[in-house]
């Protein structure tokens, strides 16, 4: 294991999961007349959407995304374009799918998919948002913002903190853009990307700790 790669403390772990559980929204994923399906390096979200159609849970599809800044080089055409490939080998009906490529940011994704959608003739009440698990509360705040009218419910592969290093392999990353993800969702809002979210203190106090341990690779630079 590199250094870049290095395995976190108990410690750090035990502050990485409490920032992994803020990070989740906690809602009953439900019927909603339309799903978007947030780019990412993560094919857990396709597969996820996949599963959650079989479910019912909604007839359209959208995913979101253009090319993947942390690992261009898995998905060269683009996040939404590897998505939907995915997804259509898990059973999604092509026609189901609407595609969005060229998102670069969490904003641009609810904004240009809304676009799309309306562009297909659908305006949703409600929208089933599906994220990797860290994303699920930047991503609500973001679409509350971006998007108020609608109702939003937001959804990931439903894994536990632990499970969930192990299928990535590298602790220092995964802390790395949790610890990135809360900058966001604490600054975002003043910068009018975001509603305001509340960080209980003990979730700011791990952050905090985490920053000062180095675990800043995915920080905005302000």
């Amino acid at each position: 294991m590199t250094d870049n790669q290095r395995a976190i403390t108990e410690v750090q772990r035990q502050q990485a999961k409490l920032i992994w559980d803020f990070h989740q929204m906690h809602h009953q994923a439900r019927p909603c007349d339309v799903a978007i399906g947030l780019g990412s390096h993560d094919l857990g979200v396709p597969a996820f959407c996949a599963e959650l159609y079989r479910a019912g849970l909604f007839e359209t599809l959208v995913f979101t995304g253009g090319p993947n800044p942390t690992a261009p080089e898995r998905f060269p055409c683009g996040e939404a374009v590897h998505f939907r490939e995915h997804a259509i080998a898990l059973g999604v009906p092509a026609e189901a799918i609407l595609l969005e490529p060229e998102a670069r940011n969490t904003g641009q994704n609810i904004t240009l998919s809304r676009e799309v959608l309306a562009a297909a003739g659908i305006t949703p009440e409600t929208v089933l948002l599906v994220s990797m698990p860290y994303m699920e509360r930047r991503s609500f705040a973001t679409a509350r913002k971006m998007w108020p009218e609608a109702e939003v419910i937001c959804a990931s592969e439903p894994l536990e903190f632990d499970d969930y290093l192990k299928s990535i392999g590298d602790e220092k990353l995964v802390t790395d853009q949790l610890v990135g993800d809360l900058q966001r969702v604490i600054e975002y809002p003043k910068l009018g990307f975001a509603i305001e979210q509340d960080v209980p203190e003990d979730v700011h106090a791990a952050y905090e700790s985490l920053l000062a341990a180095g675990f800043d690779s995915r920080l905005l630079k302000l």
